[in-house]
């Protein structure tokens, strides 16, 4: 077993349960952004940034028995439920590593909306501009997702608050 996939086994138990792709790409991408050590690469895509590493590892974690997927169907999609399996606890009890407790982090990502996360993601996805550039490409980006000012400063607010994991 690879270390990046124990990585993210540890994830899944610390968060338990975790619905929707979406989501689950976002807060791995926000902990990896706050110096959590996942190393999945990610590139910018239509719901912000996006890893398909991470969406093999899932598929693999998924066809090994150590995570569950769970589908259930809305009234015009699919909702993704992902959570670790008793084989995926024990064989994590087995493979030890050395990683941050995220507990309170992943407590506070799951509390917040799909939307809200992407909005969060692309701002740190734009980290190192001035404030005002993120702003700028936020509303040029994501023109469609209509962000108020307010969700804006609620999600600076948010990062600040996110970014004490080391």
């Amino acid at each position: 077993m690879l270390t990046n996939h124990a990585k993210l086994m540890q994830f899944f138990a610390a968060a338990n349960k975790v619905s929707g792709r979406k989501k689950l790409q976002k807060m791995v991408y926000i902990l990896q952004k706050c110096h959590v050590p996942f190393e999945e690469k990610y590139q910018f895509h239509f719901y912000g940034p996006y890893s398909e590493e991470l969406s093999l590892r899932i598929e693999e974690l998924c066809n090994l028995g150590f995570i569950s997927e769970e589908k259930e169907a809305k009234s015009n999609y699919i909702q993704y439920h992902y959570q670790i399996t008793e084989d995926g606890n024990e064989f994590l009890n087995q493979f030890q590593m050395d990683m941050p407790d995220m507990t309170e982090q992943i407590s506070l990502l799951k509390a917040k909306s799909s939307r809200f996360l992407e909005l969060v993601s692309t701002m740190f996805y734009f980290e190192g501009f001035p404030d005002e550039a993120i702003v700028k490409k936020v509303h040029k980006i994501k023109p469609k997702q209509k962000y108020t000012d307010q969700e804006i400063e609620e999600a600076f607010q948010f990062i600040q608050r996110m970014k004490p994991v080391q």
